[in-house]
């Protein structure tokens, strides 16, 4: 029987749109994989790849790969040594991405500095971005080496940071006490003729237990004293741009996203805070692909408690939802009890441990793994298939299990 949204002669079609398997393949690899199976299977199918990414690392990849042009910028890195990186663009708009200028894996030799990592580069790279003379700037925040609290983006872009004797402040969050005066009066122009978005699925305050320097801090390499001392830093930090500017933009959601670059983006760039996924997904025109799909797969490494709290499966679930189009998920492992599934929106979950429940194998061999469920998806999913002998087939609202 022919589904809504099937091609002519039943023949179904297929949204892939899963983020990457951190640590094991990229977003593309992971939804190859998946598409080399499934036509194992159905042959027939008609499969369309969808970019996603939650603002974080993979986000200009994903924009590139939805037909931006890239165009390579060299920055200060995390730790003040040079590095090339990228942004994406088109005619109107850039997308930045703060992790490929100061993430921590940028960091040198890999080694964690959670007192002196910078954001410098990430203000270097929305300078290049307002050189292409876009309309809009997109920037995805996430996984960053710094908890500075933005001061050295706002260093790169013009703003003058200066101790009691007129010296240039030491970089870094535990830098921070040592700002006396903050001097907006350079900051590049430009910045203001453009609309800036914030990309963040973190919706954490600058300060306090659930802000930058509390939560983000020990993964970063801060040990108990250092998180004390960032969060004096970023306290003081806070008041003194309070002071200059007039608002105070501690407390808002998005401001302790990536060591607090979401708070110098919001109280002194005049940034508007959204949704990553969100974001992205109007970015690469998502709910026009959608439209008449008979299934969206989507995933991640881990199907967990921060899947539900803005990461790319969710929003591609509930995207995919308005439209009326089930959405399905693969991870390498799957952490959510079925009630949480249902409620973030997937019809059935497909994990890798599953199929190998060594962790490290299944990182190891994902690709494979894959395109093992890629076919499992297809004889359990698509209409006119008949479910595998030898594995369990996938119901709804629960994990499929094999045997």
């Amino acid at each position: 029987m022919t589904r809504r949204g099937s091609a002519p002669g039943g023949s179904p079609r297929i949204i892939l749109a899963p983020d990457k398997f951190k640590g094991s393949l990229t977003a593309r690899q992971v939804a190859d994989a998946l598409a080399e199976g499934i036509r194992r299977v159905r042959p027939d199918a008609e499969i369309a790849w969808v970019p996603v990414a939650d603002g974080g690392e993979g986000t200009v990849d994903a924009a590139i790969a939805a037909g931006f042009s890239p165009r390579t910028v060299r920055v200060t890195g995390p730790t003040g040594e040079p590095i090339r990186t990228s942004l994406a663009h088109n005619r109107s708009v850039a997308v930045v991405e703060a992790a490929s200028a100061c993430g921590l894996y940028q960091l040198p030799r890999g080694v964690l500095a959670p007192l002196t990592a910078t954001s410098r580069g990430v203000g270097e790279l929305i300078r290049a971005a307002l050189d292409t003379g876009c309309r809009t700037v997109i920037l995805g925040v996430g996984g960053s080496a710094c908890t500075d609290g933005g001061a050295g983006l706002l260093a790169a872009l013009g703003a003058s940071l200066l101790d009691a004797d007129g010296n240039p402040a030491d970089p870094g969050g535990g830098g921070l006490t040592d700002i006396a005066y903050l001097d907006l009066h350079r900051l590049d122009p430009r910045i203001r003729e453009v609309d800036l978005v914030l990309a963040s699925d973190v919706d954490n305050p600058l300060l306090g237990i659930h802000g930058a320097a509390a939560v983000f801090g020990p993964q970063k390499g801060a040990s108990a004293g250092e998180v004390a001392t960032l969060q004096a830093g970023l306290t003081h930090w806070a008041h003194l741009v309070a002071q200059r500017t007039g608002f105070d933009a501690a407390a808002r959601p998005g401001a302790g996203a990536a060591g607090g670059i979401g708070f110098a983006a919001l109280a002194v760039l005049g940034a508007r805070r959204s949704g990553g996924i969100e974001v992205l997904l109007d970015l690469v025109g998502f709910d026009r692909t959608v439209q008449g799909a008979d299934l969206v797969i989507t995933g991640e490494g881990s199907l967990d408690a921060q899947t539900l709290h803005g990461k790319a499966p969710a929003g591609v679930a509930s995207r995919a939802g308005r439209a009326g189009v089930r959405t399905i998920a693969v991870a390498g492992r799957q952490l959510l009890d079925e009630g949480q599934l249902r409620a973030a929106g997937f019809a059935a979950a497909y994990p890798l441990t599953d199929l190998e429940p060594d962790l490290r194998r299944c990182q190891d061999g994902a690709a494979a793994l894959l395109r093992r469920q890629g076919e499992r998806i297809a004889r359990e999913q698509l209409a006119g298939t008949t479910p595998d002998h030898h594995e369990a087939p996938g119901t709804p609202w629960s994990t499929p299990s094999s045997r």
